[in-house]
């Protein structure tokens, strides 16, 4: 500090506290205030008579210069004397600015390594050692002091011994410890156990009480066992005595060093001792009615268990160890699970990609597979093995499970003989449910009553822990990442990876749009789609986080911001961001553009990300605190589709009707109601139903009703109806204009200008004329769950039964359209594939799969059939329909310097199902997947490619010939 300043802070200086000239910093010189500031502003100050408090610019310029001042001192001071000032800096701030250093702290230095020994409480420590197995105590032991005595603690070790039927022969005194280990330890290391009837004579355990032949039973079940076990190790001594080696010796040196050694790693067999204690316990628990098929089971076993042992270690040198079953699980081999994974689901790649190593993924086709198919592919991948749990990744709501296309497993069909088989045959390479075994189903079946009661019927069927997700979380397939139902771990973590999970299931809804596009355009359309994704992802991110006047830009600012881009262009800068805000700030400067024309982009709108995994409760929420949770997701997801529907009507219809109102209509009037009059009804009916669940929620209690609101907006519906029936024809105009040129290019030239904008959260019309049919699929799911957690004596049940019937059947009206316009277009499509093909459209006919194949030629029917050679002929292509099956010739040709292949089909013959007969030929050296159709006039030898294909295939065929008989 300067002899200046100093003599300005002293209370005689004739420099006075309003004087600040001496205070020059970065050569910037303030000018004092007058006499008549000075008085007016002594009120206006806190603290200081100088720090000009209405003045917030020179408040703050003279604030910066101050921290410049004391951090250059700072800077020249001793260790000693910052650590001095710091402390003092310390004791004076608040608790708020003492939290902001903790946090700072915390982010900057983070613990790590820490024991929770030394901060958990001791009952909490070891209630965590509780869950480890003996062998793992032992190792806890062995840590440090503390750990040893915490894994050594009676509380521990007292029910392991108490389970076995080990009781501690004295009563240990207070201050012992240990006494329960040392006595299971030398329990386990000698073949002296007790049975539970001699347990109970000696110590007077509780056990139930037993008739006498079920007692005798169990005596002579515990003879055999004991003989067995002793004759079967006499038979191994005598044989390791006969082939041992003259020099083995009873030291740890050579090979019973080695031996011991290799006992004691988890990845090879146990000991003799321990293993015909486990296999003692293991029959003992069974119950075989046969004793002598009791006996020679144990002998084999035993046989082939003891053999594997005492080849690697000598009776003189085996180490004790603990009898406990979890010992023969390796802990470096995790348990397997087995993935299901459909191909109905969008970005499949993405959700195989993002399997655990100890998961088993198995991708299979959801169009035309069946279940025998289905079954075939799980016995082929599994090679005889068990799993700990399935997973069954595929489309689903609340009341079915979509497994395979034409299949809907729901309450009413689970009990058909054909699906009932295949749980049960899929159930069965999973470990028993005492054994944690568990079926996991990612479709929000606990989300409904009707859920639920499929639930209990698979756990039934399978003997399985059934899981599923409570599917309160709106989206497409958010509904995985909410609560599931039954105990355990959260079971998507089980499977896969948490970032490939989080984010398959925040981008799933718009990558299926994505996908679908890429399969149908690939090479062409590759770059343009590319694009769309991003733009989809940065309107997204834009539309949820930040808040945007529904208005575009104006042409003034429009104009500079490309101003700007043409001027980054030219100069190339290092920093282009920079450079463009000292252009726009320049331009705002020079009065160019208006202050109040530019928009500021700053206020953020509350929405919530997925960016963890929940974690699941201990105990179960109330149904007040469940049906509070549904009713926030319900007012959340309500307000964003309103906000959707409003952008529709700002950005399309007002721009529109505004060029009509104004004799330069882009589109006629006719049209102009026809594409939007249902949305505005829509959007009108919206509003009412989004502002009365506002004041509901703002009253919400335990006892608000919501169910009138709902029946209200069912009353409604008929405007959803008049847009669902008129969607096609506004979907096919818009098509029409937007590829044909020649046809109103104004409104063609409108929507390439206002689609995928921010406005519209990056999608085009079309894409948002979806929004409807999606939300009612969400108020049915979300209804449901309300209806889940409302007891039936709730005022508010009564009104939410009726919502839900008039929901439920709606939605059943919606697929029934959704579903013959889809069997329309797949009717079409063939139509235009299949050359010189008569005309296919005709009443209740669709499209149910295709297959290529090869047609084949018999050389030679007369002798044997395991003899007959084929050649092959042509190939061919099957289209089946639910009345008929067409053949077509199929041609393929290459084209140079190109990887697609162009595929034809010429009309070939047409056979009604009725009259068709289906045969498989047994595969031979000389064919293999074949079969044979036979018509009345004809029959062609057929086959596949693949075996899998030739599965599916006949399965389909078969159903579609079943059923066109019966009717």
């Amino acid at each position: 500090m300067t002899s200046v300043e100093w003599r300005a802070l002293q209370p005689g200086s004739r420099s006075g506290p309003h004087s600040i000239k001496q205070w020059q910093l970065d050569g910037i010189e303030h000018t004092p205030f007058s006499a008549e500031e000075s008085r007016s502003g002594a009120t206006t100050t806190r603290f200081s008579a100088w720090t000009p408090v209405t003045n917030k610019s020179s408040n703050q310029q003279l604030f910066q210069e101050r921290t410049t001042l004391i951090l250059h001192w700072f800077d020249l001071w001793t260790d000693k004397q910052r650590k001095y000032v710091l402390h003092q800096l310390l004791r004076r701030c608040s608790k708020s600015q003492l939290k902001f250093i903790s946090d700072y702290f915390m982010e900057a230095v983070p613990i790590t390594r820490l024991d929770f020994t030394t901060v958990l409480p001791r009952f909490l420590s070891i209630y965590i050692l509780s869950f480890l197995n003996p062998m793992d105590l032992c190792a806890a032991a062995q840590v440090c002091w503390h750990w040893r005595f915490l894994a050594e603690q009676d509380c521990l070790w007292s029910p392991k011994c108490i389970r076995r039927g080990w009781f501690l022969p004295y009563n240990p005194s207070d201050n012992e410890y240990g006494a329960w280990k040392k006595h299971y330890v030398a329990c386990a290391g000698s073949l002296d156990f007790l049975s539970p009837h001699e347990a109970a004579d000696i110590y007077g355990t509780l056990n139930e009480s037993l008739t006498e032949p079920e007692e005798q039973k169990e005596r002579k079940t515990e003879h055999i066992i004991r003989q067995t076990i002793r004759e079967t190790i006499v038979e191994h001594k005598r044989a390791d005595l006969k082939n041992r080696r003259a020099w083995l010796a009873n030291s740890l040196s050579g090979d019973t060093y080695g031996s011991s050694v290799r006992q004691k790693s988890s990845m090879l067999p146990l000991s003799l001792r321990t293993t015909v204690l486990q296999l003692g316990d293991k029959y003992r628990l069974e119950n075989i009615s046969s004793m002598k098929e009791h006996r020679a089971q144990l002998n084999s076993i035993l046989n082939l268990t003891v053999e594997k042992t005492w080849a690697t270690s000598s009776m003189k040198t085996l180490p004790v160890s603990l009898p406990l079953k979890s010992q023969t699980r390796s802990s470096d081999h995790p348990p397997v699970h087995l993935l299901l994974v459909s191909s109905r689901i969008p970005a499949y790649e993405l959700v195989l990609c993002g399997a655990l190593v100890h998961v088993l993924p198995l991708l299979y086709d959801y169009s035309g597979m069946t279940l025998e198919a289905l079954l075939s592919l799980v016995e082929r991948a599994m090679e005889g093995r068990t799993v700990q749990s399935i997973g069954i990744m595929t489309e689903g709501s609340t009341e079915e499970i979509c497994l395979i296309e034409g299949l809907s497993i729901t309450e009413k069909t689970v009990l058909k003989p054909c699906v009932r088989e295949f749980w049960e045959r899929l159930c069965g390479w999973v470990v028993p449910a005492s054994e944690a075994g568990t079926l996991d189903i990612f479709a929000p079946l606990a989300a409904s009553v009707a859920g639920v009661e499929l639930i209990s019927i698979l756990a039934s069927l399978s003997g399985l822990n059934v899981r599923a997700p409570t599917g309160i979380c709106t989206g497409s397939y958010q509904h995985i990442l909410s609560d599931w139902s039954g105990k355990g771990d959260f079971p998507p973590l089980l499977y896969l990876r948490e970032g490939p999970l989080l984010s398959w299931c925040t981008q799933a809804e718009w990558i299926e749009q994505s996908l679908v596009n890429l399969r149908n355009q690939l090479v062409p359309q590759l770059q343009l789609l590319s694009e769309e994704s991003r733009g989809r992802t940065l309107g997204l991110f834009l539309w949820d986080h930040i808040t945007l006047p529904l208005f575009t830009l104006k042409s003034e600012v429009t104009q500079v911001l490309i101003e700007g881009l043409v001027a980054l262009l030219k100069e190339k800068s290092d920093n282009p961001l920079e450079f463009l805000g000292t252009f726009l700030l320049k331009i705002c400067a020079d009065g160019t553009v208006k202050k109040h024309n530019l928009i500021t982009v700053t206020k953020s709108v509350p929405y919530r990300l997925p960016g963890s995994i929940p974690v699941v409760p201990e105990g179960l929420l109330s149904d007040a605190d469940w049906r509070d949770a549904v009713c926030r997701e319900l007012l959340k997801s309500e307000r964003a589709y309103v906000r959707l529907l409003q952008a529709i009507h700002t950005v399309y219809y007002i721009p529109l009707r505004a060029a009509l109102d104004s004799n330069r209509a882009i589109i006629s009037s006719a049209n102009l109601l026809m594409l939007f009059s249902p949305l505005l009804d829509i959007l009108e009916c919206n509003n009412i139903f989004l502002q009365d669940l506002t004041e509901k929620m703002e009253e919400w209690s335990p006892l608000q009703c919501v169910g009138d609101t709902w029946v209200r907006f069912c009353t409604k519906l008929r405007a959803y109806t008049n847009f669902f029936n008129n969607y096609p024809t506004a979907i096919r105009t818009i098509d029409k204009v937007d590829k044909c040129r020649e046809m109103l290019p104004a409104f063609r030239a409108f929507l390439k200008r206002h689609n995928r904008t921010l406005a519209t959260r990056m999608l085009s019309i079309q894409e948002l004329f979806l929004s409807p049919s999606l939300r009612v699929e969400e108020y049915v799911t979300l209804l449901e769950a309300l209806m889940l957690h409302t007891p039936p004596e709730h005022p508010d049940h009564t009104h939410l039964s009726s919502a839900f019937n008039t929901l439920v059947n709606y939605r059943s009206f919606i697929r029934k359209l959704k579903k013959s316009s889809d069997r329309d277009l797949k009717l079409l499509e063939a139509q235009r594939t299949i050359q010189s093909c008569p005309t296919l459209q005709e009443g209740g006919r669709y499209l149910i799969t295709t297959q290529d194949i090869a047609l084949l030629n018999c050389l030679n029917e007369d002798i044997v059939p395991s003899l007959r050679m084929y050649e092959c002929v042509s190939e061919l292509g099957l289209f089946l329909f639910n009345d008929a099956l067409v053949l077509t010739e199929r041609r393929v040709s290459h084209m140079p310097f190109r990887l697609a292949v162009n595929t034809s089909h010429t009309f070939l013959a047409s056979i009604a199902l009725h009259s068709l007969n289906l045969s498989e030929i047994v595969d031979t050296k000389y064919v293999q997947n074949a079969f044979r159709l036979e018509s009345p006039k004809r029959q062609w030898i057929c086959a596949t490619d693949r075996e899998e294909d030739k599965i599916r295939w006949l399965g389909a065929l078969r159903s579609a010939i079943n059923a066109a008989k019966h009717n």
